[in-house]
């Protein structure tokens, strides 16, 4: 395992419910789009709430 990874300290804090996202009727976590600029890249799959532009596309940081 490697330890040497670094992480945005704001991304790997206790998510919030309402603030860092919001659950579906089904149960699923809904990132906020505020989460996922502060996250700082796309991570390709598709968010409902995703402020990249081109949507969905993997390690994108150009946000709409």
């Amino acid at each position: 395992m490697n330890d040497n990874i670094e992480y945005k300290s704001d991304y790997t804090d206790q998510l919030r419910e309402g603030i860092d996202y919001h659950l579906s009727k089904e149960g699923y976590r809904i990132m906020t789009e505020s989460f996922l600029i502060n996250r700082g890249y796309c991570c390709g799959n598709g968010c409902k709430n995703c402020p990249y532009f081109p949507k969905a596309t993997k390690g994108n940081t150009n946000l709409r």
